[in-house]
């Protein structure tokens, strides 16, 4: 069995191994890495081999720590990145190329149609009729999105939102509220199968489904980096933020809003947003604009997705795809019988 498993913003990380008896034998790993002293790998393999099959991460990453002399240095990579790997491998899960990509780009919606979109091309992907897809959005109008499972009085000023036009909808995936304006934001989704993910952890996954972007933000200047569980971030302050939703169809939905112009004193007038919230959101003043995207590179807007679809195309060969009339057909269903109604939006008051 195989494994791979780049670590977020470290080293490449590749495990061989066969089971016999439910045992891990033959076990070796291998990867660009640096390991310190050299013995050290032979210490790694030998404390994996003869684990049992069934061993979760936590176990393997202690056994692997436990077998390292105390003056080893593991650089670009962990114990327990190599108890994902063999975890990976175990599960015979998928790699990014083994999959045709298709890159989604195309006309803004309202942000109810968001909603819908993402659980109808989650779902087409997770049964099979849609082969994995980034979706990169645009709006035709402002709105505050809500997590599955917050609370909309407490995360919403009604009157606010309605005084500046702001319209409120809540997604499939949990998270914080994302206020959103055209032009202000960048927001893309992955819809994965969830043999892309298999053998991680939720917090491992959100590094690993982002990784492409990081990768595309510091190719602009940015020095972009993951703040776990779910934030991109810099060392001059939050970038965005993402979330997730694992479907039962056998899809993984995954999406991220990252700051590029945010108009603060607004947002804070239509969010109800604490004094601890707001240092999360890297604002030290309320009439202050975030913009951590446009201040960070000078580039457009469009330069800067322009930048991310190149990326994302380079390293996983995705082609241009469009969303189709069927899919659209039942993404309107759904707006009428789910996203759009008051059970809905207000189904955590």
């Amino acid at each position: 069995m195989h494994g791979e498993y780049k670590v977020p913003g470290g080293k490449l990380v590749v495990v061989d191994l066969d089971v016999v008896d439910n045992a891990i034998v033959n076990f070796r790993l291998a990867g660009d890495f640096f390991l310190e002293p050299d013995s050290a790998l032979g210490d790694i393999n030998a404390a994996v081999n003869g684990l049992p099959a069934d061993s979760d991460a936590v176990s393997i990453a202690a056994a692997v720590r436990a077998a390292l002399p105390a003056q080893a240095t593991l650089l670009g990579f962990s114990p327990e990145s190599v108890a994902v790997a063999v975890r990976r491998s175990l599960a015979r899960a998928s790699g990014w190329r083994d999959y045709e990509w298709q890159l989604i780009h195309t006309k803004a919606v309202a942000p109810v149609m968001q909603m819908a979109l993402d659980e109808v091309l989650a779902i087409e992907v997770g049964e099979g009729r849609r082969s994995p897809t980034l979706r990169i959005w645009e709006w035709t109008e402002p709105a505050v999105v809500i997590g599955s499972f917050q609370s909309l009085k407490n995360e919403v000023d009604a009157e606010q939102a309605a005084k500046h036009g702001f319209t409120v909808v809540r997604r499939i995936s949990g998270g914080g509220a994302m206020f959103m304006e055209a032009g202000s934001v960048i927001t893309y989704s992955i819809y994965a199968p969830t043999d892309l993910v298999q053998g991680m952890t939720f917090a491992d996954s959100y590094a690993f489904l982002d990784e492409w972007v990081l990768t595309a933000l510091k190719s602009l200047g940015i020095d972009a980096y993951y703040q776990p569980l779910n934030d991109i971030t810099s060392p001059k302050g939050k970038i965005g933020g993402a979330a997730q939703k694992r479907l039962g169809s056998g899809a993984v939905l995954h999406h991220v809003t990252m700051s590029y112009d945010m108009d603060g004193d607004k947002m804070v007038q239509v969010l109800r947003i604490g004094r601890e919230k707001l240092s999360d959101k890297g604002i030290t003043s309320a009439a202050k604009r975030v913009d951590p995207l446009r201040s960070q590179t000078g580039l457009s807007r469009d330069a800067i997705i322009d930048r991310m679809k190149t990326t994302f195309t380079g390293l996983y060969g995705a082609v241009t795809g469009e969303i189709t009339e069927a899919e659209y057909a039942r993404a309107a269903e759904l707006v009428e019988t789910k996203f759009s109604t008051e059970e809905w939006i207000g189904r955590v008051p």
